[in-house]
């Protein structure tokens, strides 16, 4: 299958953010108030990196994400804690070699996502609480070199 026809399939849009592919797939019917409003306890998209959209750009979001494989090349995340620990993780299907079939990204922690090598990457994103845009900061490099002065070299490429 290529990357074309499971755009169409799947009804996948241009991420108007971050750079990819995405579809909301799930809301839960279950809110609750929090201290920015009303939220939903869970929401899930489908994500997709191609060869020609490359970097998911990097941002952070308050809440915990845990990303799923499904098809396709390994995307590469590149993590920053909030304690400015830089480090690498790969979700994808060779789990003899180290690849992830989910990873968890906790609330507060900076993420970019690179398809390195072949046409696609196909993940999922399960969100707790629910992803609310006001809940999204996407990197500058003003933010990086305040906050992670020594890591700035590093990340530029995956700041939009």
């Amino acid at each position: 299958m290529t990357k074309s026809e499971i755009i169409k399939l799947l009804k996948l849009e241009s991420h108007p953010i971050e750079g990819g592919y995405f579809k909301r797939t799930y809301e839960s019917n279950i809110r609750f108030e929090s201290e920015a409003g009303e939220r939903r306890v869970l929401t899930s998209i489908y994500y997709m990196l191609t060869s020609d959209n490359q970097i998911g750009y990097m941002h952070k979001n308050k809440s915990d994400i845990i990303h799923y494989y499904h098809l396709g090349a390994p995307t590469t995340y590149h993590l920053i804690s909030p304690e400015g620990e830089y480090y690498q993780r790969r979700l994808g299907p060779d789990i003899a070699n180290g690849d992830e079939l989910q990873l968890i990204v906790p609330g507060g922690y900076w993420k970019a996502s690179q398809l390195t090598s072949g046409e696609f990457s196909l993940i999922s994103e399960a969100v707790s609480p629910g992803f609310d845009y006001s809940d999204n900061e996407l990197a500058t490099i003003e933010i990086i070199s305040r906050e992670f002065p020594a890591l700035l070299e590093q990340t530029k490429c995956y700041i939009k």
